[in-house]
This record gives C-alpha cells, structure tokens and sequence, in this order.
C-alpha cells in the first residue's frame, strides 16, 4: 500500500468517528500538551487506534489526536508527535500531518522544545522561527514523487508564512510578550550536539537547536499548507558551559512556560 492510500485509510478512519472538519492543525511539541485540555472536545483519538499511525514514546508526548474548537477556531491538535531518533522513518514522522490536511487543516502551527544558541536568548522565552537549517543530510520527500501530495521539487523560500509571523509578531506586542525570532537547526538526535557541532550549527546562523519540526515543515509546505513555528526555548545550548542541561530540567521549563505559551497560542489562533 503507498502512502497516499494510506493516508487515506487512516482519514476514513477519523471520518468513521466524527465529520468534523478542522481548519488549522496544531503540533504540541515536548511540555505543551496540556493546552489539548483546553479544546472544546468534538473526539479523542489515541494514535494507536489510527491506521498507519506512529505512536509517541517520547517523554511528554501523550501521543493522542483531538479535534474541537478553540478560540472559536476547528482545530486538529496533536498531543504530542513523533522523531526520527525514535527509529522510524521519515515517511512515518510526517505521517500524521498529511492526514491532518487531507482531514481539512490549511494552516499548521508547529511548536516545540529547543535550545537556545543565540546568548541574546534565555531559557523560558519562546522564538518565532524565520526559517530553518536541516545539516541532517535526509528529507521526507525523498524517493519517488507523488504529485497527489505536491510537487517534485517544492520551494522552501517562505518556508514559515511570512503572514503568519507578522500575526505573531502583533499578538506578542498585544499581550506584552518579548518574542525572540531566529532560524531553527534540525538536529537528528537522540544524543544532544556535542560543543564542536553546537559551535558549527551557531556559525551557521542557527539560533535554536531542536530534534522535530524540520520533516514537518517540509512535507506540509510540499502540500502547499500555511506554516507557523514556534519554540520554547527549554535551555541554553551554550558550547562554552560547563554544564549541559538534562531531559527532566528541560520538560521542567518547558512546563513552566507552559501558560505564556498557551495563552501566546490561543492569541494567534483568535487573530486567525
């Protein structure tokens, strides 16, 4: 079975439950479930009942698809996604976003949790990305093309919708919220960058490191859809210190920051 027929069977599927079609789909990254909770609930799916579904294993992720409304906007969110360092393939990491448009959604919100390398940067503070490096050397795309999914050779300029980053930038100023704003370096994982890398990926002029995002980004813009990005920054991936922060002290901060962030999210959504 190709991946389009797949997708199409796990769409039937979310059909086969609910008719409701959503209009923007809405990527929790590591920490940020919760604001799932805060959905007018239509349905609630467990990924694991979803045909051709990755499930999460990551710490964080509760790896549950919910459709409803929130700020009067239909919403597909995903609490929680699934890496390419979780051992599977790149086809299946973005699995779960196409069907999201196929289900309806024209306009994605992808957050996450990243370290920061830029020094003008604090942990707890949220980036707005500008665009994105992926050094990782691999692509969603790759292999043979299936024009029902985009075309062959997709552009990336604009990759994140310079309309949508405007939005943000108006809702920040609203809510009196400083917005950092850079460019997010995919980096594959699961192992953190060593200082050399972290080092490189700065002369690069990445200003977030991050393990997600990236595959996302590109196989939604090869469908053409709307793409906002938004970062907690969890750590400051720093090669100069001495200390590198853990798995549990960057869930930490990512909860901390947690209702900045939701509140941040609910803004753009009420200005969609």
């Amino acid at each position: 079975m190709g991946t389009y027929e797949k997708i199409q069977e796990a769409v039937g599927f979310i059909r086969g439950r609910t008719d409701f079609t959503p209009e923007v789909g809405i990527v929790l990254g590591s920490g940020l479930g919760p604001l799932a909770e805060e959905v007018e609930k239509v349905a609630e799916i467990p990924y694991g009942e979803i045909p051709h579904f990755p499930l999460s294993t990551a710490p964080g992720h509760a790896g549950r698809l919910v459709l409803g409304t929130l700020e009067g906007k239909r919403v597909l969110v995903y609490q929680g996604r699934v890496h390419y360092y979780e051992g599977y393939s790149l086809e299946e990491v973005v699995f779960p976003v196409r069907v999201g448009f196929f289900l309806g959604a024209r306009t994605f919100l992808l957050t996450s949790a990243a370290g920061g390398l830029n020094p003008r940067f604090h942990a707890g503070g949220i980036m707005l990305h500008l665009d994105y490096l992926n050094p990782s050397g691999v692509n969603p795309l790759r292999g043979k093309n299936d024009e029902r999914l985009g075309p062959r050779f997709p552009v990336m300029f604009g990759a994140y919708d310079p309309e949508l980053i405007e939005l943000a930038r108006r809702v920040a100023r609203r809510q009196d919220l400083h917005l950092f704003e850079g460019v997010y370096a995919w980096f594959l994982g699961p192992s953190f960058a060593s200082r050399a890398e972290l080092k490189m990926l700065r002369d690069l002029g990445a200003d977030a490191i991050g393990m997600s995002t990236v595959p996302e980004v590109i196989a939604l813009r090869h469908l053409g859809v709307r793409v906002l990005g938004l970062s907690t920054i969890t750590d400051m991936a720093v090669p100069e210190r001495e200390h590198h922060a853990t798995e549990e002290e960057v869930l930490e901060v990512a909860r901390r920051t947690g209702p900045v962030f939701r509140r941040f999210v609910r803004g753009i959504l009420a200005e969609l």
